[in-house]
């Protein structure tokens, strides 16, 4: 007995020794490490990594940018029996111990002394947000130390709901999903409370090793893992054993599942990123701040749309530049055929197809699609592939299917009607009919060379309603909405007979038609100017004059008012001059302006006559919905503007404490300034009664002139002005209402003619159409107000003065001051009205 006690006592010694060392070893952990540790309030003001969002006006998803899904949900908003799959996965006794679970530490240390290796790190849900939260994810001693320690500390601040909250909106579940929420999305496309028994577990499965258990990536594993957390829950009473049954016995059900965006507004969106970058540095991408546009998704899909169907419909009219690729069909399987079409991208609307079979008795080419597999393209769908040769030249309309693809040929394709495969029929020739008829079925198509863009713009604040910057952002990054210094071609010349109209020139005064030579070194020697149509029409009033465009026209009246004046005046209404030349070849618009620059030039003449700056940021919301930003509301400088304080007038759009104001590409996306004012002035620019004559001059560019085509709108609100540079280069249309003013413009990237009887109104205009209808659809007639001061005279459109009675004339508008004087009667009238009358000489310049 003896022997024995002395042998307790030793042991006894030898244990309390080492509960002493290892109290004095953990104490001297704690004293060193706890200075280092973070405070757990940290945890309440954390923000989660969220990606940047950005919305249409109407609420549309238009992109998503950010590495991290995470959509932060509260604990109220999880389902009951979610919450317990989790823990039943994770850690069961979650809501009785205090951070550290004794037993889980204990088995920890059993497995590494027997295996020699950490096999599993014994965490608790509270450790686990210790280490996501605060720490790295290094599996050293030091590491899970303080993982301890501050789940100790958590657990004395926080509650269990709230500590469970924070783990479920943190943990990553694969799939760059962050967080319950985002993996629900991204596995199932659902919101969690919509989640079936199995898919549930099959999530909870996931934060152990969130690719080892993926159910895309290891479905087999996925499935044990799911089963095993689902008998977890049987035996912890959370779930009955009929409910079991079903679950262990569902199929797996999970897909790829990515948030669909709504909006296809690709050149809208990079502008919004580049400025929120620029703002807010690499916060951006995951402060989740949520960013809503000017646009309107109906309208800006309508933009983009029109854009590429009719850049698609001028490259069509060119010819078929053939295969954009060829290899050998002979023998190739399937598999190896889509395996070829890998280096072949998908180009927006259109997808790579590789001819197979060419039948010209059939009519029809067979073709292979990597993603959509088999399927026939009939020759009506090519019929209009004449072989290209030049812009202006093309070879003969083909025959046949052969005079246009051969096997093995690649080409871009639109599909017609998707493959569809009953899923039950006989073998009788009914149904076997069915399925040809059903099967794919694509048409000729190839991606445009040409390039464009759409601006569209709330003329009565200048919040940008629509843009697109080209055919196809994937293709090319660059905007040419914002970013393309081209000549606009007469659709410059509004602002000129805007000038004239601002200093004494009437749409009745007369300037000869007639040709003209200039000696000019700025202009290369002589320069003799010519219209469109290569005939010279004599004299000629300047509404003909504008809305027949006459060039010779315009030149004569550019010299009469004076170049020097009228870059002032341009300057006068904000339009960009650094890129006029100072010569007579200004009034044919051989400046250089964006399309931005000519949209916002048209939205001043279409409000009648008041600034506008185009912005295209509405709101900045953190995730919690606090306003960070709000464009200002605009308001017309005129006789209600004397009321507002001074401080306020020419004031942009303003973000408080932000940088300065930043112009970007020819609009102001935010400006920032000490306080943000409720409103923005819009300061006049110009004379009402000049801008309304104008916009009755311009009306007549649609009714009577170049732009006729814009009539398909049946409405009688619009005004407009077509434009085409030398060589058919730039080819443009600028139209508007008192309400929208809509610019389009056409052309190469780098300079080239479009080609032999390409012009605004055939290539631009008919893109202006097909967006207006949609965007005009159901709006009632904008026109301007007539504004007081303005006389409506019939005059001699020969002569520009006051018509005789009895003579052909037609009415014109004038400011009061500036109508042709009355007629007086001959003394030799007797007052009978038919006498003759003095007449004031007409000016010819």
């Amino acid at each position: 007995m003896s022997q024995l006690l002395r042998t307790s006592r030793v042991f006894a010694w030898f244990l309390l020794t080492g509960l002493s060392v290892a109290i004095i070893i953990a104490s001297a952990f704690y004293l060193y490490l706890r200075p280092s540790l973070p405070p757990v309030q940290q945890l309440l003001d954390v923000k989660l990594q969220t990606p940047l969002r950005v919305y249409s006006q109407d609420n549309r998803l238009i992109a998503e940018f950010g590495e991290k899904r995470r959509a932060p949900i509260t604990i109220e908003q999880i389902p009951t029996i979610q919450l317990q799959a989790f823990l039943a996965a994770e850690d069961s006794r979650f809501y009785e111990h205090f951070g550290v679970d004794i037993k889980g530490l204990t088995r920890a240390v059993v497995e590494l002394v027997s295996t020699g290796s950490i096999q599993s790190g014994g965490s608790t849900i509270t450790m686990q947000v210790a280490k996501n939260y605060f720490l790295s994810r290094d599996r050293t001693f030091i590491r899970k130390f303080n993982e301890i320690l501050l789940a100790l500390q958590i657990e004395r601040e926080l509650d269990k709901d709230r500590i469970l909250e924070l783990y479920l909106n943190k943990i990553y579940l694969g799939n760059r999903a962050y967080g319950i929420a985002a993996a629900a999305q991204v596995y199932y496309d659902k919101p969690v409370n919509e989640l079936s028994l199995a898919q549930m577990a099959m999530l909870a499965g996931l934060p152990k090793a969130p690719s080892a258990f993926n159910p895309l990536a290891n479905p087999e594993r996925a499935m044990i893992r799911r089963n095993w957390i689902l008998g977890r829950m049987r035996d912890l009473g959370h779930i009955n054993q009929d409910a079991w049954s079903l679950a262990v016995e569902a199929p797996l059900t999970a897909s790829y599942n990515t948030r669909e965006t709504e909006v296809d507004a690709d050149y809208v969106a990079e502008m919004a990123r580049t400025e929120m970058v620029r703002r807010f540095g690499d916060a951006a991408y995951t402060d989740g701040y949520s960013v809503t546009l000017t646009v309107n998704s109906e309208k800006q899909n309508a933009a983009t749309e029109a854009l590429r169907a009719g850049l698609e419909d001028y490259d069509r009219r060119h010819g078929f530049r053939g295969a954009v690729g060829q290899f050998d069909v002979n023998g190739m399987a399937a598999i190896a055929l889509s395996d070829q079409m890998l280096n072949y991208p998908r180009v927006e609307g259109l997808i790579p197809a590789v001819v197979t079979a060419v039948d010209d008795d059939q009519g029809e080419a067979r073709v292979h699609t990597r993603h959509l597999g088999s399927g026939k393209m009939a020759f009506d769908t090519m019929s209009w592939a004449k072989r290209y040769r030049t812009e202006s030249l093309t070879g003969p309309a083909p025959s046949k299917v052969s005079d246009v693809v051969s096997a093995g040929d690649v080409v871009y394709v639109k599909v017609l009607q998707l493959p569809q495969i009953q899923e039950q029929g006989d073998d009788n020739s009914e149904n076997a009919e069915d399925i040809l008829k059903n099967e794919l079925q694509v048409a000729l198509s190839q991606a445009p060379r040409v390039e464009g863009a759409v601006i569209s713009i709330d003329a009565q604040n200048g919040a940008i309603e629509a843009l697109a910057g080209g055919y196809s952002f994937s293709q090319s990054k660059y905007n040419r909405a914002t970013q393309a210094n081209r000549q606009p071609g007469s659709t410059f010349k509004p602002f000129l007979y805007l000038a004239a109209l601002e200093n004494g020139r009437t749409p009745a005064t007369i300037y000869n038609d007639a040709p003209i030579v200039f000696e000019d070194s700025e202009l290369g020697g002589a320069w003799r100017p010519q219209n469109s149509s290569g005939q010279f029409y004599g004299p000629t009033t300047l509404r003909e004059g504008l809305y027949r465009s006459r060039n010779l026209v315009s030149i004569r009246l550019l010299r009469d008012l004076g170049i020097r004046q009228t870059l002032d005046y341009l300057g006068q209404l904000k339009i960009p001059t650094d890129k006029m030349p100072a010569n007579l070849s200004l009034s044919l618009g051989a400046g250089q302006l964006t399309p931005m620059d000519l949209a916002r030039g048209f939205a001043v003449i279409a409000n009648g006559g008041y600034d506008v700056e185009p912005y295209l940021i509405q709101r900045i919301q953190e995730p919690d919905g606090t306003v960070v930003y709000e464009a200002p509301e605009t308001i017309l400088c005129d006789t209600n503007c004397k009321e507002e304080p001074e401080a306020v007038a020419n004031e942009g759009p303003v973000m408080a404490n932000q940088p300065d104001t930043v112009q970007t590409d020819g609009m102001q996306l935010l400006a920032s300034a000490e306080a943000a004012p409720e409103r923005r002035v819009m300061q006049r620019l110009a004379d009402e009664r000049s801008v309304y004559i104008l916009h009755s001059i311009m009306q007549d560019v649609v009714r009577r002139g170049t732009g006729r085509r814009a009539l398909a709108l049946n409405r009688n609100d619009i005004a407009g002005k077509t434009g085409t540079t030398n060589d058919q280069i730039d080819t443009w249309f600028a139209g508007f209402n008192h309400k929208v003013a809509t610019t389009v413009w056409v052309g190469f990237d780098q300079p080239a003619p479009l080609g032999r009887g390409e012009f605004g109104a055939s290539t631009a205009l008919p893109i202006w159409v097909d967006y207006m209808k949609t965007a005009m659809q159901g709006a009632p007639s904008a026109t301007m107000p007539r504004p007081n001061g303005i006389a409506n005279i019939r005059i001699n459109p020969n002569t520009g003065e006051r018509a005789r009675p009895g003579e052909d004339g037609n009415f014109e508008l004038f400011k009061e001051e500036e109508a042709p004087a009355p007629l007086r009667q001959d003394s030799n009238d007797n007052g009978s009205g038919n006498g003759g009358t003095e007449q004031l000489p007409g000016h010819i310049f």
